[in-house]
């Protein structure tokens, strides 16, 4: 009975996980601010607790993630309609350097140190402090940066060119396999898409690793034969 006790509070917090993480938004965990952090954390305590003490029932159990979800759900709303809630929940960005002037209060209150700022940098592309106009703290720690216009690189805007927009591209075939839902979204049917890899040369999707297609740029396809093991002498 135990064991089927504890399987039930597993599908339970399941559950309620999925319910949670779909409240929070489609976040990375890059994304998540403290609160968020603080969320998974006390789940997880809420979790193990009642795993561990046989005297929880699953009601219990239930009970407890309903308050919790419930308070969660508010913060969030209130974070959402509520300027003033948002900064004392969530915080508030910090401009850590303007106009090339760094916010030396600013990086003592955030525990930073220089060379932590450098390898954020560098992760970013920027090599030398020099470069950078603007930063930012955003409220998750991520970090917001504005280089000067000198170290920009030029875009085909500024060149004076002219270039089509790019179109984002959709997987249709994936390992021999046919995406029909992708197929779906752009409006295509499965026989558009065997009649164009025909028209392309190719005999039949089994033999197609990967297949993607834009509007704008039209297929992308890669069969098995282009790998880089196809290659290899046996």
């Amino acid at each position: 009975m135990d064991y089927l006790t504890n399987a039930l509070k597993l599908i339970v917090a399941l559950i309620a996980l999925l319910v949670i993480v779909r409240l929070l938004g489609r976040k990375e965990l890059a994304e998540m601010t403290p609160f968020d952090i603080v969320y998974l954390l006390l789940f997880g305590g809420i979790v193990e607790e009642t795993l561990f003490d046989s005297k929880i029932s699953v009601w219990n159990l239930l009970f407890t993630l309903a308050v919790w979800a419930s308070l969660i759900f508010l913060i969030e709303k209130v974070a959402q309609r509520s300027d003033k809630g948002r900064v004392i929940l969530m915080g508030r960005p910090v401009y850590l350097i303007r106009d090339g002037k760094l916010d030396t209060e600013a990086f003592k209150s955030n525990a930073l140190e220089m060379e932590q700022l450098r390898i954020m940098l560098r992760q970013s592309g920027i090599f030398s402090l020099r470069e950078v106009k603007d930063l930012f703290i955003e409220t998750n720690g991520a970090f917001s940066i504005n280089t000067f216009a000198k170290y920009k690189p030029a875009t085909v805007g500024d060149l004076g060119l002219i270039e089509k927009e790019e179109e984002p591209s959709v997987l249709l075939i994936d390992r021999g396999t046919v995406k029909r839902e992708m197929l779906r979204t752009i409006g295509k049917k499965e026989e558009w898409l065997l009649d164009s890899m025909a028209d392309l040369g190719y005999g039949g999707v089994q033999d197609i690793l990967y297949c993607e297609w834009s509007k704008s740029d039209g297929f992308y396809v890669r069969t098995y034969e282009d790998t880089m093991k196809a290659g290899e002498i046996e």
